[in-house]
């Protein structure tokens, strides 16, 4: 309601804080949704992956971090190579589109995790694949979103991407923990009565890895809607600002490349 609230005053303010002109274009309003689900699925990443790290498998502060290393590098690898490589060949649908679709998968196989699982078979390739898939959204999105806007609304479009990218992260975090924490109490809610069977200490493991599995799942739902989006939002082919030729134009560019009108046959 609020963003439906800012987006109608923005259209009527005479001087707005947001010109319309930034979002309505197709490529950059894409890059903001983009960039904001990502943000969404890999903050709530990183928040269910440090509890189980820690509170499942043990794992101290100095550890935990240590264990995120893998998803750090291959965000980096991936993103140098998508803006460097990839974005000028094949320009950015096909990169948000494949790369939620990677980050989507490596949250499916973190559903996966268990009481018992081990970090180097359960959590190292997850990591990789998550932040491979990252790698090739979050960097081409920040290019997108920037990219082809007038002077007077370079900060408007830099600050739109960053925006979005702590709105992702904020709204995915709170979204996400709220529905682990309904699943963790209505799993202990209906098992209750095993209690006495199995111990509390055991029934909270097994309702801690019930919320895991269904909070990744969510998160492995938000990036695969992210991939569906982005290929629908985003524009084909490599990116390009549209310019029309004419001749005023076509003199200032002989004029500047050393040619004046004397010497053009």
């Amino acid at each position: 309601m609020l963003g439906v609230a800012f987006a109608a005053w923005q259209r009527r303010a005479a001087h707005p804080l947001l010109p319309p002109r930034v979002v309505l274009d197709r490529n950059r309003g894409g890059a903001y949704l983009s960039i904001f689900i990502g943000t969404a699925g890999l903050f709530g990443t990183f928040l269910f992956l440090t509890y189980y790290l820690q509170q499942t498998l043990g794992y101290s502060p100095l550890v935990t971090g240590v264990a995120f290393l893998p998803i750090s590098g291959g965000l980096v690898v991936m993103a140098n190579l998508s803006t460097i490589v990839l974005m000028p060949r094949f320009g950015p649908k096909p990169l948000v589109a494949l790369g939620m679709l990677a980050a989507s998968g490596g949250a499916a196989w973190l559903a996966q995790l268990g009481p018992h699982t081990v970090y180097a078979t359960g959590v190292l390739g997850p990591l990789i694949l998550a932040g491979i898939g990252m790698g090739m959204v979050i960097a081409p999105m920040i290019n997108t979103g920037t990219f082809g806007v007038a002077p007077q609304d370079a900060g408007e479009a830099s600050a739109t991407v960053t925006v979005g990218q702590m709105l992702g992260g904020s709204v995915g975090t709170a979204l996400l923990n709220t529905i682990f924490a309904a699943a963790v109490t209505s799993y202990i809610a209906a098992h209750l009565a095993a209690a006495g069977i199995i111990g509390r200490q055991a029934l909270a493991g097994l309702a801690l890895a019930r919320g895991y599995d269904t909070a990744f799942w969510s998160i492995a739902g938000i990036f695969a809607g992210g991939a569906v989006i982005g290929g629908v939002l985003l524009r084909r082919g490599p990116l390009g600002q549209k310019r029309t030729p004419s001749p005023a134009s076509g003199a200032v560019t002989m004029t500047q490349a050393g040619a004046s009108p004397g010497r053009v046959r």
